[in-house]
């Protein structure tokens, strides 16, 4: 049977998804990305050498991967080979042969982007904080269905009308709130050149896949975001606008369910959000140094947009949601080092909501901005664990650290992350996902 893995971010995004895909691709022949666009930064650090990736999977580093980016996705075609272009000049070629686009993916257009801006104006203090790339209003286009697939876009005469159609709509929004309308003729013009350049990465990936599965070969599956950022499941509507948990891997990939073998969390020793939207362990008031000094030892800055993250203590409340509704098999933890400097760890492990505790995920933001966080301390360890690959050479404290956020979150936890490179990781424990973390 091969072994398909899906890896999921268990909190608001930024867990550092991309370096443990990264670690984890050369034990995998696929790797595939299932929902999201450019909005999402994956930064990869392979020894003096630094990566950053918005739409291609994290395995397209490593040399003879093949490299998916399923129907799940919305695609600026400029965004595509801007990256592409980029990874070139870094020595990594980003060619047909090894990567393959779906042909079922939605294109994102230049009036997305505005779209886009016009929504964040439009909701003024309800604002959701997005990277504004247009991948909600491709989105909203998709469901609505007036997306433009890239199999659309191969047809010269289906993108010219379908754009036209479109831009009617879209600039009678534009325009009302000061935008300036756009140019059908001019949209199709830089748009068409972008798709011609890319009809020979297109392909029909859901068969590709399952053909893979079905020859056991082994497929590693990424997504962006997190799972408090799903559109189902997430903080909504302060969320993105797709499926970002496990259950949306197959649906965003077209493999069938079945084949899906063992999920992986992935979260942070500590919490972080960026954009608006609820923040129950958020450190604030007479805790705002101690989240600016996180944020300068993790570097926790947008890879996409340079926003700084707003950072907090570990929530293990909502990452027993994210490990319900995911299914963890096992988890990926992160960051440790970061911790290295503080006396004392705060570990939120459950919520009071108007002075009751209570035993779910709240599913109205309104009330998560009241949750008043149910807190444990545990003391530091003030040594540095930077590079640190056995468990027995962690300092006494941080193993208890370690231990004590398995026991609360209830999954095992499979590596710690002790650095940004990828031989600054220890391996736990890899029973729950049949040893091939350790393969």
């Amino acid at each position: 049977m091969s072994k398909v893995i899906v890896i999921v971010g268990a909190q608001w995004g930024d867990e550092g998804k991309g370096k443990i895909v990264d670690l984890l691709a050369e034990r995998f022949e696929i790797v595939a990305r299932y929902q999201g666009g450019h909005n999402a930064g994956h930064s990869v650090q392979v020894g003096d050498r630094s990566f950053v990736l918005h739409l291609l999977p994290s395995g397209i580093i490593h040399e003879g991967k093949s490299c998916v980016l399923g129907n799940g996705m919305v695609i600026d075609p400029k965004a595509f080979f801007e990256e592409a272009d980029r990874l070139a000049e870094q020595g990594i070629h980003v060619t047909p042969e090894r990567v393959k686009v779906s042909s079922r993916a939605h294109l994102i257009l230049p009036y997305h982007r505005a779209l886009d801006h016009t929504s964040e104006e439009r909701l003024g203090n309800e604002r959701v904080g997005t990277t504004l790339r247009g991948i909600g209003p491709a989105y909203e286009d998709k469901a609505g269905r007036r997306g433009i697939r890239v199999a659309d876009a191969l047809d010269s005469e289906v993108l010219r009308s379908r754009i036209e159609w479109n831009l009617a709509d879209a600039n009678r929004v534009i325009e009302a709130y000061g935008g300036q309308a756009l140019d059908a003729a001019q949209v199709f013009d830089e748009i068409a050149p972008l798709t011609e350049r890319l009809a020979p990465f297109i392909a029909d990936t859901s068969h590709f896949l399952n053909r893979a599965a079905r020859d056991n070969r082994s497929i590693l599956i990424e997504g962006a975001q997190a799972a408090l950022l799903d559109v189902d499941h997430g903080t909504y509507p302060f969320v993105t606008s797709s499926s970002t948990t496990a259950g949306g891997a197959s649906a965003g990939t077209g493999l069938a369910p079945q084949r899906i073998t063992g999920v992986l969390g992935i979260v942070r020793t500590y919490t972080t959000r960026v954009g608006e939207g609820p923040f129950p362990t958020e450190m604030l008031g007479g805790e705002a140094e101690l989240g600016q000094l996180i944020r300068e030892r993790g570097r926790e800055y947008g890879a996409s947009t340079g926003r700084p993250r707003r950072c907090g203590w570990f929530d293990a409340f909502a990452t027993r949601y994210a490990a319900e509704i995911n299914g963890f098999s096992s988890v990926a933890l992160t960051k440790l080092d970061v911790l290295d400097a503080l006396d004392e760890i705060k570990v939120c492990t459950g919520y009071r909501l108007d002075g009751k505790v209570i035993e779910t995920f709240p599913a109205v933001s309104a009330e998560l901005r009241r949750i008043e966080p149910l807190y444990e301390t545990l003391p530091g360890w003030k040594t540095s664990t930077v590079g640190t690959t056995n468990m027995s050479d962690l300092p006494a404290n941080a193993r208890s650290y370690v231990e004590f956020l398995s026991q609360v979150v209830g999954v095992e936890i499979g590596l710690v992350s002790t650095g940004p490179e990828r031989d600054q990781t220890l391996i736990c424990r890899d029973s729950a996902l049949g040893g091939w973390l350790a393969d």
